[in-house]
């Protein structure tokens, strides 16, 4: 088959090769051609065919701060889709040894796009100083747009119910976070692309579609402690108008709910882009819905028995103090 593809290919015109059939396909498909044979890969490795791809796919990656990184990278924009396509989906994390993180880098820069229908209608890049002192030890928190800015879209409430409106969205409203380590020179996509949930806020009754990626974090014993990426996307206006998107964010939690520091939010992710599997995620989305329902499961039912057992602390606590009220009473009275 390979020898076949070669003889093939070796009969004609490199202009043909380049404009008529390299140019049609995308970056899973290229990237599947390379392996044909050594003519396909040769053919196929043009870092001009691979900008292509990511800035279509990507459009955030044209802003100059992401173009400069990218640039650093060993195969530019065919190492960024390698590393960056499909999403980081899950990973389990085996350390080799006691070996000391590595530093942060002294910056991650963030590639963000949302997409509705397939169509772009956002799209940002973020620098976000590791650091600085109020990083490291805070919640790992990564905003997308700045303070107070709302962003207007193409997208209009339509006059439906909230269900339907909400399912709507769900589905064709997509998200990519890209998170870019200019150090260590990797990157990662750590959304789910298609949404988990979308839901209204119950005191703003803005929408909130929320995507997300479980990987690993820490390790606790024999196990390894599961952390969750989680992007929401805050939308507003009215129906019949146009929807506004005035907030994306990315935070990391633990299976308890609790926040994951900067600190370590840096160096899970560090790990994630070095040891994590890029897993292509479903059309549909069934596959990472149910690990995000089953990461927030988990969640809930550790909550409960962190409450269970601070219920028990609590009535050991009282009785103590019951029995030495009572033991000091009895040492008065003698």
């Amino acid at each position: 088959m390979a020898h076949k593809t070669s003889t093939m290919f070796a009969t004609l015109h490199p202009d043909i090769i380049h404009t008529h059939i390299l140019t049609r396909l995308d970056g899973a498909t290229l990237a599947s051609f390379a392996s044909a044979s050594s003519l396909t890969h040769r053919l196929c490795t043009q870092q001009q065919l691979w900008r292509r791809i990511c800035i279509a796919t990507w459009p955030s990656l044209l802003n100059p701060t992401a173009s400069h990184v990218i640039s650093t990278l060993p195969n530019t924009h065919r190492s960024l889709f390698s590393d960056a396509f499909p999403s980081l989906h899950h990973f389990s994390f085996l350390p080799r040894g006691p070996s000391p993180p590595s530093p942060p880098p002294p910056e991650l820069i963030s590639a963000v796009d949302v997409y509705y229908k397939g169509i772009p209608v956002l799209s940002r890049v973020k620098r976000t100083d590791t650091q600085k002192n109020w990083f490291l030890p805070s919640q790992f928190w990564v905003d997308a747009l700045e303070p107070n800015e709302v962003v207007p879209t193409t997208v209009k409430f339509a006059r439906r119910k909230d269900e339907e409106w909400l399912k709507h969205l769900e589905d064709n409203l997509t998200l990519s976070w890209i998170v870019m380590d200019p150090t260590r020179k990797r990157a990662a996509n750590v959304s789910s692309r298609r949404a988990v949930s979308a839901q209204r806020h119950w005191l703003t009754r803005e929408v909130e579609v929320m995507y997300a990626a479980v990987m690993a974090g820490e390790r606790q014993g024999a196990a390894t402690e599961m952390v969750q990426c989680v992007v929401k996307v805050t939308c507003c206006g009215k129906v019949g108008g146009e929807m506004q998107v005035r907030e994306v964010n990315l935070v990391m939690e633990d299976c308890e709910g609790g926040q994951v520091s900067g600190k370590e939010g840096v160096v899970i992710l560090q790990r994630a882009m070095e040891n994590g599997e890029r897993k292509r995620v479903e059309l549909d989305g069934v596959e990472a819905k149910e690990r995000f329902e089953k990461f927030t499961r988990l969640m809930r039912r550790k909550r409960e028995s962190m409450r269970k057992r601070e219920k028990a602390r609590d009535l050991v606590s009282m009785l103590l103090a019951f029995l030495a009220c009572l033991l000091f009473c009895f040492l008065a009275g003698l």
